[in-house]
């Protein structure tokens, strides 16, 4: 037998996730890291109309996810946009590069929430490490993401309910903090904040909202991950415009509120300055009470979430692209027990760490920040091309009758907002598009590299023919 026949037998993967498993992937994938991290910058950007940003960024989200739905409908398959532009375009290379970025901006999303676990860890502790503890903390992390990750996708889908739970919690608890202030609990509230426009002062209020906006959209992002998982989904078809819509609805309300509580109660420079933006709030909104000792528990178990199913879905896209002969064979690799794949999984954690050392050796600014800023330049991108494909496919009359159609006006419009924001006119930081450069320039090496190998093991025409594969969880 073949090294290529070996890769090619693989088990096949297991349908476990029904409406109630796919909301809480979808709720608990949004409303992670972004929220629990970024409030401090995004309101950096504008100040105290920090709610404008993620209300942007919320609906530029949904316009997308219509066209995601009719895609998801139309085609129930996995592989998410790799699988569009692959229909739509019917080019490999191109389908390919869709789903190394796809890929991507699940490591760099993970590697956001790793640095945001570790602030939170040494703020719980009340402990101070300097940079390099936080790096150590942050490795161990992913390290530790890469053990349950090796367990199956079964149990990583369990612990997701958990980590969900406790997420929703948290969030509710800041919540509940900022309603109890403005009821009169004593604490020093300022409404006046959520209504100040405050920018840098070089820079014109509408690139300050569509900068904001950028990093903000890192918050919203969560859908695609869903539609990779379209495969292991049961009923998808029946179940995904529901389920999707009501998870983004949830999370745009979320964010607005806790966004309006953080500025109320805390000054921007503060929020600004902090690791743990939302630890700041629960202590000028409770002072002398508990909880602020208990939520930077309850944001470690938050951006635990956020970790764990990116990875999840990054490893299963590497697995993918392997079978399908456009990245080396032994990323197609399953472990015989727990039916993963086990080189794609350590393959993409050592991609997180080396993003977590990139950012601390050479972002000057703050490094949840850029990594965040990446995921949502990269999601965009694709984003963008998605909004394209569901008009260019909508001259495929073969495919899956009944699905869901969007109004025709919603791509549109989508892939223009889109498209603003990858630009950098939109005043994203050029750091991003560094860290992002190289992460392609990466895919393709990898790219190249695969092809010699494939003359080697004498496979002829190798390409992403059945994108189907991509993102299969065995």
């Amino acid at each position: 037998m073949s090294k290529a026949e070996t890769v090619d037998k693989q088990p096949e993967l297991k349908r476990v996730m029904g409406p109630g498993l796919l909301l809480l992937f979808v709720v608990g994938d949004i409303l992670g890291t972004g929220v629990y991290a970024l409030v401090g910058d995004v309101a950096a950007e504008v100040g105290g109309a920090a709610w404008v940003p993620f209300l942007v960024a919320f609906l530029v989200a949904t316009i997308t996810a219509f066209s995601y739905l009719e895609l998801v409908t139309k085609y129930p398959q996995a592989a998410g946009a790799a699988l569009y532009a692959h229909k739509a375009f019917g080019v490999q290379f191109v389908t390919f590069l869709v789903a190394f970025i796809v890929m991507c901006s699940g490591i760099t999303s993970a590697s956001t929430a790793s640095r945001f676990f570790a602030s939170n860890f040494f703020t719980a502790f009340d402990l101070d490490w300097g940079k390099t503890g936080i790096v150590v903390m942050a490795l161990a992390f992913m390290a530790l993401i890469a053990m349950v990750n090796l367990r199956g996708v079964g149990e990583s889908v369990k612990l997701n309910v958990v980590l969900t739970i406790i997420e929703i919690s948290g969030l509710l608890l800041v919540i509940g903090v900022g309603f109890w202030a403005f009821g009169g609990g004593g604490a020093d509230v300022d409404f006046s904040r959520v209504v100040a426009f405050e920018t840098a002062e070089d820079k014109h209020w509408f690139l300050a909202v569509t900068s904001a906006t950028s990093l903000a959209f890192f918050a919203m992002v969560g859908f695609e991950d869903s539609v990779n998982m379209a495969e292991e989904t049961k009923d998808p078809v029946r179940i995904f415009p529901k389920v999707l819509l009501t998870g983004l609805g949830i999370a745009g309300v979320v964010y607005v509120i806790v966004a309006i509580v953080a500025v109320a109660l805390v000054p921007i420079g503060v929020l600004e300055a902090s690791d743990t933006p939302l630890v700041e709030v629960v202590k000028a909104g409770a002072p002398g009470l508990p909880i602020e000792t208990i939520l930077p528990f309850i944001s470690m178990f938050a951006v635990s979430n956020t970790a764990l199913i990116n990875m999840l879905m990054a490893s299963r896209l590497i697995y993918g692209m392997s079978r399908q002969h456009v990245l080396p064979p032994v990323l197609g690799v399953v472990h015989p027990k727990s039916r993963a794949p086990w080189v794609a999984i350590l393959f993409t954690t050592l991609i997180a760490f080396g993003l977590i050392f990139y950012v601390t050796a050479f972002a000057n600014s703050n490094a949840i920040a850029v990594l965040g800023g990446t995921t949502s330049l990269l999601l965009l991108a694709v984003f963008a091309m998605v909004n394209v494909a569901v008009l260019v496919l909508r001259r495929d009359v073969q495919a899956t009758g009944g699905h869901f159609r969007t109004p025709t006006a919603l791509p549109v419009v989508g892939f223009f907002a889109s498209a603003y924001l990858v630009l950098p006119f939109s005043g994203r930081p050029v750091q991003q598009y560094v860290l992002a450069g190289i992460l392609v320039v990466t895919g393709i090496v990898l790219f190249l590299i695969t092809q010699v190998i494939n003359k080697q093991l004498g496979i002829r025409g190798a390409g992403i023919s059945d994108p189907t594969n991509l993102g299969e969880s065995p």
